[in-house]
């Protein structure tokens, strides 16, 4: 272990750190919805079936997050840190270098691998390393580029594949993570952590119950031809989810502890989480195809007419707090999820000629939205969590939060080919994606109704504490 004093260290440097791993994993989460026509004339594929080189990013983060701290306090933190870094910057250069949709969905899988490590570590060594004093300002530090990225995402991913090539996208990461690399030997130690006997059977059955089911969603997004196979693969993979159930009930430290199922809340936080991400998550995937590939914008336009959404998202984080402890967690998520609902439900009337002012209050009204039920769902999920279980509470919030990326987005993709084959594959596309965003604002509906099953009481312990983070 390094010798650094952890109650001397100054928490910017590490701060930094952390917030260039959550700038450059948001940034690529983002980056691809704008340029995936272009990427896909490239690759000789259809810009509707591109779905997959997202999906796979984000299903891969989901399963190997539950890994990411038996790995830092088995190889220590700046050791595992690295090599988090090297493996996203490798999984990058091979996208830029793919000539088809399974290599780039390959090289996505590696991007995952790097991505699902770098955040937490990150994380791991402030806790381990900074005084709980100075806690709340490296946090805020870090978030704030967190919720930059999304912004820069869509709007750099359209300029690049406008002006220059698709590749680039995914180029940008080496010289960022390079400079990473060379510079956190400088400023993290290496600290190890008490690494017990890691759930392996837990885990595999677990990642590839998850990886199967929207796997197989997947497949009848890009061909409803194959409904038999992809009926398979999620018979499998929900047979998968049920076995590590079952196993974990005989587990003496499984991967998820059930003991977490006993808290009320924290399974409405954690199905609302989903909920949340079924219904928004296919939001800035389907309007950049929508504007591109129905409307014919050009890809600069369709990443800048993103950007409200991103920057009304940031705005409202001032007042959520406010409008929490002054409605109360269920009025104000039941009220809010109805309103994400109408603004999914207003895109649906979006055509060619709508006016940019109409476009852009639409965007920020949905920003809005999100930002809230964000900041809202995650706290409400750890709020009653004693703090023996806090740490897994975590975890498995931020596991659910990538896997409701991946199912919200093969959701979204398998209803809009739903729609694509009953109005014709070559007949009416604006109408195919009118009705997917009719079936995403139903999914929000039903998400106002189960935070309707709040107690009036929810969340008030959080009033006592120092603030409330998304």
């Amino acid at each position: 272990m390094n010798s650094a004093d952890p109650k001397t260290q100054d928490y910017r440097p590490l701060a930094w750190i952390a917030a260039m791993a959550l700038f450059m994993q948001s940034l690529d989460a983002t980056i691809l919805n704008t340029a995936l026509p272009a990427i896909s004339r490239s690759l000789n594929q259809s810009p509707l079936e591109m779905e997959l080189a997202i999906i796979s990013y984000a299903l891969t983060v989901a399963a190997i997050i539950p890994l990411s701290g038996w790995i830092a306090d088995r190889f220590g933190t700046l050791f595992t840190f690295r090599a988090a870094v090297f493996i996203f910057v490798l999984g990058s250069l091979a996208c830029a270098l793919s000539t088809n949709l399974d290599a780039l969905v390959a090289s996505r899988i590696l991007q995952g691998v790097g991505g699902a490590l770098m955040l937490p570590v990150a994380r791991l060594a402030i806790i381990r390393n900074v005084e709980k004093s100075q806690l709340i300002v490296a946090w805020n530090l870090m978030a704030m580029s967190g919720l930059i990225g999304p912004v820069l995402g869509p709007i750099l991913g359209g300029w690049i594949v406008t002006h220059a090539s698709w590749p680039w996208i995914f180029l940008i990461n080496l010289p960022i993570g390079i400079i990473g690399i060379i510079v956190v030997g400088k400023y993290m130690t290496n600290s190890y952590g008490n690494a017990g006997k890691l759930d392996w059977a837990g885990f595999l059955l677990f990642a590839a119950g998850l990886v199967t089911t929207t796997y197989g969603l997947d497949v009848i997004a890009e061909n409803l031809a194959n409904k038999s196979k992809a009926v398979i693969l999620i018979l499998s993979g929900i047979m998968l989810l049920i076995a590590y159930y079952l196993y974990a009930l005989r587990a003496k430290n499984p991967l998820i502890p059930l003991s977490l199922l006993r808290f009320r809340t924290f399974n409405l936080g954690i199905l609302g989480n989903l909920f949340i991400r079924i219904s928004g998550s296919g939001i800035p995937f389907l309007l950049p195809l929508m504007w591109q590939v129905a409307f014919h914008f050009d890809a600069q336009t369709s990443g800048f007419m993103l950007a409200p959404i991103a920057i009304s998202s940031i705005l409202a984080k001032s007042v959520v707090t406010k409008i929490l402890y002054r409605f109360g967690y269920r009025n104000s998520l039941v009220v809010n999820a109805l309103l994400m609902a109408a603004a999914i439900g207003a895109m649906s009337r979006f055509t060619q000629d709508t006016p940019l002012w109409l476009y852009i209050l639409i965007m920020m009204w949905y920003g809005c939205c999100i930002s809230l039920m964000f900041t809202a769902v995650n706290t409400l999920a750890v709020c009653d969590l004693p703090d023996n279980l806090a740490g897994s509470g975590s975890t498995i919030l931020s596991m659910m939060q990538q896997l409701g990326i991946g199912v919200g987005i093969a959701i979204s993709s398998v209803v809009l080919a739903l729609f694509r084959e009953y109005f014709g594959q070559t007949g009416n596309l604006v109408s195919a994606f009118s009705h997917t965003f009719l079936v995403s604002s139903l999914f929000a509906v039903f998400l106002a109704i189960l935070m309707s099953r709040l107690h009036p009481e929810d969340g008030n312990n959080l009033r006592h504490r120092k603030s409330i983070k998304n």
